[in-house]
Protein backbone atom coordinates (compact mmCIF):
# COMPACT_ATOMS: atom_id res chain seq x y z
CA UNK A 1 0.00 0.00 0.00
CA UNK A 2 1.39 3.38 -0.85
CA UNK A 3 1.19 6.60 1.28
CA UNK A 4 -1.75 8.05 -0.17
CA UNK A 5 -3.93 4.51 0.40
CA UNK A 6 -2.48 4.73 4.10
CA UNK A 7 -3.91 8.34 4.47
CA UNK A 8 -7.24 7.03 3.34
CA UNK A 9 -6.83 3.93 5.58
CA UNK A 10 -6.11 7.02 8.41
CA UNK A 11 -9.70 8.94 7.36
CA UNK A 12 -11.08 5.08 7.23
CA UNK A 13 -10.02 4.64 10.71
CA UNK A 14 -10.93 7.97 12.05
CA UNK A 15 -14.35 7.22 10.78
CA UNK A 16 -14.83 3.84 12.74
CA UNK A 17 -13.36 5.80 16.12
CA UNK A 18 -15.91 8.21 15.53
CA UNK A 19 -18.72 5.65 14.95
CA UNK A 20 -17.24 4.28 18.51
CA UNK A 21 -18.20 7.78 20.18
CA UNK A 22 -21.16 8.31 18.18
CA UNK A 23 -22.54 4.96 19.95
CA UNK A 24 -21.51 6.01 23.29
CA UNK A 25 -23.07 9.24 22.94
CA UNK A 26 -26.11 7.62 21.65
CA UNK A 27 -26.64 5.62 24.84
CA UNK A 28 -26.36 7.96 27.24
CA UNK A 29 -28.22 10.58 25.18
CA UNK A 30 -31.00 8.12 25.28
CA UNK A 31 -31.12 7.55 28.99
CA UNK A 32 -31.28 11.51 29.14
CA UNK A 33 -34.77 11.26 26.85
CA UNK A 34 -33.05 12.06 23.76
CA UNK A 35 -35.03 11.69 20.55
CA UNK A 36 -34.03 10.97 17.00
CA UNK A 37 -34.40 12.53 13.82
CA UNK A 38 -33.67 11.84 10.54
CA UNK A 39 -33.50 7.97 10.44
CA UNK A 40 -34.13 8.30 6.44
CA UNK A 41 -31.39 10.21 5.31
CA UNK A 42 -28.73 8.48 7.57
CA UNK A 43 -28.02 4.64 5.20
CA UNK A 44 -27.49 7.71 2.67
CA UNK A 45 -25.03 9.65 4.39
CA UNK A 46 -22.96 6.57 5.75
CA UNK A 47 -22.95 4.97 1.85
CA UNK A 48 -22.08 8.25 0.68
CA UNK A 49 -18.71 8.66 3.52
CA UNK A 50 -17.98 5.44 2.38
CA UNK A 51 -17.73 6.13 -1.48
CA UNK A 52 -15.78 9.00 -0.79
CA UNK A 53 -13.52 6.79 0.94
CA UNK A 54 -13.48 4.11 -2.19
CA UNK A 55 -13.29 6.67 -4.66
CA UNK A 56 -10.29 7.89 -3.14
CA UNK A 57 -8.55 5.11 -3.22
CA UNK A 58 -10.42 3.81 -7.12
CA UNK A 59 -9.68 7.02 -8.75
CA UNK A 60 -6.01 7.64 -7.90
CA UNK A 61 -5.16 3.70 -8.91
CA UNK A 62 -7.23 3.44 -11.75
CA UNK A 63 -6.82 7.12 -12.90
CA UNK A 64 -3.50 7.04 -12.86
CA UNK A 65 -3.48 10.42 -10.77
CA UNK A 66 -0.42 11.95 -10.24
CA UNK A 67 0.43 13.55 -7.08
CA UNK A 68 0.73 17.35 -7.66
CA UNK A 69 2.96 18.63 -4.69
CA UNK A 70 1.58 22.31 -4.53
CA UNK A 71 -1.78 20.76 -4.98
CA UNK A 72 -1.27 17.60 -2.65
CA UNK A 73 0.43 19.50 0.39
CA UNK A 74 -2.21 22.40 0.51
CA UNK A 75 -4.75 19.83 0.69
CA UNK A 76 -3.22 17.67 3.15
CA UNK A 77 -2.84 20.96 5.28
CA UNK A 78 -6.64 21.31 4.75
CA UNK A 79 -7.56 17.98 5.60
CA UNK A 80 -5.79 18.02 8.82
CA UNK A 81 -7.13 21.70 9.58
CA UNK A 82 -10.78 19.72 9.02
CA UNK A 83 -9.47 17.02 11.39
CA UNK A 84 -9.10 19.30 13.86
CA UNK A 85 -12.00 21.39 13.63
CA UNK A 86 -14.05 18.13 13.41
CA UNK A 87 -12.74 16.91 16.99
CA UNK A 88 -12.98 20.20 18.65
CA UNK A 89 -16.61 19.85 17.59
CA UNK A 90 -16.94 16.55 19.14
CA UNK A 91 -15.23 17.72 22.66
CA UNK A 92 -16.95 20.51 22.42
CA UNK A 93 -20.22 19.05 21.98
CA UNK A 94 -19.19 16.27 24.57
CA UNK A 95 -21.84 12.98 24.84
CA UNK A 96 -24.24 15.64 22.85
CA UNK A 97 -22.01 14.96 18.85
CA UNK A 98 -23.07 12.29 17.21
CA UNK A 99 -23.26 11.10 14.01
CA UNK A 100 -27.07 11.03 13.96
CA UNK A 101 -29.58 13.81 14.46
CA UNK A 102 -29.80 12.92 18.50
CA UNK A 103 -31.34 15.80 20.56
CA UNK A 104 -32.14 15.65 24.41
CA UNK A 105 -35.05 17.57 24.45
CA UNK A 106 -34.50 21.31 27.04
CA UNK A 107 -30.90 21.54 26.99
CA UNK A 108 -29.87 24.93 25.97
CA UNK A 109 -27.73 25.06 22.44
CA UNK A 110 -23.98 24.68 23.01
CA UNK A 111 -22.71 27.88 22.10
CA UNK A 112 -19.11 27.51 23.19
CA UNK A 113 -15.91 26.49 20.91
CA UNK A 114 -16.40 26.70 17.58
CA UNK A 115 -20.30 26.82 17.65
CA UNK A 116 -19.46 30.47 18.82
CA UNK A 117 -19.14 31.31 15.49
CA UNK A 118 -21.30 28.61 13.75
CA UNK A 119 -24.65 26.60 13.88
CA UNK A 120 -22.96 23.49 12.00
CA UNK A 121 -18.89 23.70 12.15
CA UNK A 122 -18.80 20.15 11.66
CA UNK A 123 -20.28 20.47 8.23
CA UNK A 124 -17.63 22.95 7.33
CA UNK A 125 -15.42 20.23 8.11
CA UNK A 126 -16.94 17.52 6.42
CA UNK A 127 -17.63 20.19 3.43
CA UNK A 128 -13.35 20.68 3.68
CA UNK A 129 -12.77 16.86 3.89
CA UNK A 130 -14.56 16.09 0.88
CA UNK A 131 -12.98 18.48 -1.26
CA UNK A 132 -9.44 17.67 0.14
CA UNK A 133 -8.73 14.33 0.65
CA UNK A 134 -9.25 13.32 -3.30
CA UNK A 135 -7.86 16.44 -4.09
CA UNK A 136 -4.28 15.32 -2.02
CA UNK A 137 -3.77 12.97 -4.49
CA UNK A 138 -6.08 14.84 -7.39
CA UNK A 139 -8.50 12.35 -7.57
CA UNK A 140 -10.90 15.56 -9.05
CA UNK A 141 -13.70 13.20 -9.91
CA UNK A 142 -14.28 11.56 -6.53
CA UNK A 143 -13.81 15.25 -5.01
CA UNK A 144 -16.44 16.81 -7.44
CA UNK A 145 -18.91 14.07 -7.14
CA UNK A 146 -18.78 14.15 -3.39
CA UNK A 147 -19.52 17.63 -3.30
CA UNK A 148 -22.25 17.59 -5.87
CA UNK A 149 -23.98 14.59 -3.41
CA UNK A 150 -22.63 15.98 -0.17
CA UNK A 151 -24.12 19.40 -0.96
CA UNK A 152 -28.01 17.77 -1.33
CA UNK A 153 -27.16 15.51 1.78
CA UNK A 154 -26.17 18.21 3.59
CA UNK A 155 -29.34 20.31 2.82
CA UNK A 156 -31.37 17.71 4.02
CA UNK A 157 -29.55 16.99 7.12
CA UNK A 158 -29.21 20.81 8.23
CA UNK A 159 -33.24 21.33 8.08
CA UNK A 160 -33.33 18.19 9.75
CA UNK A 161 -30.89 18.75 12.39
CA UNK A 162 -32.53 22.72 12.63
CA UNK A 163 -36.15 21.35 12.92
CA UNK A 164 -35.28 19.21 15.50
CA UNK A 165 -33.21 21.54 17.55
CA UNK A 166 -35.90 24.11 16.99
CA UNK A 167 -38.08 21.44 18.62
CA UNK A 168 -35.88 20.67 21.66
CA UNK A 169 -34.61 23.11 23.10
CA UNK A 170 -34.74 26.74 23.82
CA UNK A 171 -34.78 29.55 21.27
CA UNK A 172 -32.17 28.61 18.41
CA UNK A 173 -32.63 31.88 16.65
CA UNK A 174 -30.20 33.45 19.10
CA UNK A 175 -27.03 31.15 17.97
CA UNK A 176 -24.97 32.61 14.77
CA UNK A 177 -26.20 31.37 11.81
Amino acid sequence: MDWYGLLVAAVAAERVGELAVARRNERRSRACGAIEAGRGHYPAMVALHTALLLGCAAEVRLGDRPFLPALGWTMLAVLLGAQALRWWCITTLGFRWNTRVIVVPGLPLVARGPYRFLRHPNYVAVVAEGLALPLVHTAWITALLFTLADAVLLTVRVRCENRALAGATPPYESVPA
